[in-house]
């Protein structure tokens, strides 16, 4: 569901295995569904990721028995047209027909009817060599652990475990397993993919930041100085939920930002910002913009919380921003 976009990231194998087929080569429904679907309908199509926490209404989870209920023709309209009111934005400017249809038989085939466990990334050619050094994470990634476990029951290895888990994983993993209804989780997502492991140049040993390419510096958010009260609550409003997507520093360039289609706007850019005051701003954020994944904010968001983070975004990022 969630957003989408021609990457202008460095080709990877696994950014050419993910390409849109050319006319004559066959349509791969799993290769576009990994490309453009998993970072909201999840790895393995039950919606159980950090950014369908953050959407309302959420992503719809193909594994449960109301997606069974759809008919090929229904999810076929909902790829090509959208889902009005939600972040499912139309697809038929990105994808043919046949790749619409081909994704269409592989979420049905793959989790409404198999409920299967979809691929996943961790290889070396896909840029994560030596995947083994997290292992201390996969107890959570395979549902051995719950995430909101009492930190007091876990071993040392299980607490690193969840802290990197919570800390990186997340930003693209699903939630495997929980005790309760949902946790919370600080979202510093490791940049991918890394600068020397798309080269094939890689470090010793690899690290994410060091070998990271110029998304990772698009996670740091710019520092206040004289910030209001208001600002201030904006700040974390922000921070908490629109830099998955707006970045860290409002460019809307971090990873997921790049992936989308269309991009998210970036608050930073005098074109991209022109004619906006807060009034203007105030609106798109609590309607959303229909046809793109800007989603409607205004269930999630009260009218105050709405002003403060269009405040810290005229503080931090665009000044010149007009109103009141």
């Amino acid at each position: 569901m969630k957003r989408c976009r021609a990457l202008a990231w460095s080709l990877t194998a696994s950014a050419i295995l993910l390409a849109s087929p050319v006319q004559g080569e066959t349509v791969d429904g799993r290769a576009i569904y990994n490309f453009r679907c998993y970072f909201c309908h999840g790895y393995s199509g039950d919606a159980q990721t950090l950014a369908a926490q953050m959407l309302s209404p959420k992503p719809r989870d193909f594994t449960s028995a109301l997606a069974a209920q759809l008919t090929r023709q229904q999810m076929i309209a909902a790829v090509t047209e959208g889902k009005a009111g939600t972040a499912m934005k139309p697809f038929a400017s990105l994808l043919s027909t046949s790749e619409i249809a081909a994704v269409v038989d592989f979420v049905r085939t793959e989790f409404v009817q198999e409920r299967a466990v979809n691929t996943r990334y961790h290889t070396a050619e896909n840029g994560w060599p030596d995947h083994d050094r997290f292992s201390a994470a996969f107890p959570y990634v395979k549902g051995e652990v719950a995430l909101d476990a009492p930190v007091t029951q876990l071993t040392p290895e299980l607490q690193l475990g969840r802290r990197l888990y919570l800390d990186t994983c997340i930003s693209c993993h699903d939630i495997a397993r929980t005790r309760g209804a949902g946790i919370h989780w600080s979202s510093e997502a490791v940049s991918y993919p890394r600068t020397g492991f798309a080269t094939g140049q890689f470090l010793e040993p690899p690290d994410a930041y060091s070998g990271a390419t110029n998304f990772a510096k698009h996670d740091v958010a710019p520092a206040l100085g004289d910030a209001t009260a208001e600002e201030r609550r904006g700040e974390a409003l922000f921070q908490q939920n629109c830099a998955f997507c707006h970045a860290a520093d409002g460019t809307g360039k971090n990873w997921i930002g790049t992936f989308m289609l269309p991009h998210p706007r970036n608050l930073t850019s005098h074109d991209a910002m022109s004619g906006m005051t807060m009034e203007r701003l105030g609106n798109v954020i609590r309607d959303g913009i229909p046809g793109t994944s800007m989603p409607a904010w205004g269930a999630v968001l009260d009218d105050s919380q709405i002003h403060d983070i269009v405040s810290y975004i005229r503080k931090a990022f665009f000044p010149s921003l007009q109103g009141g």
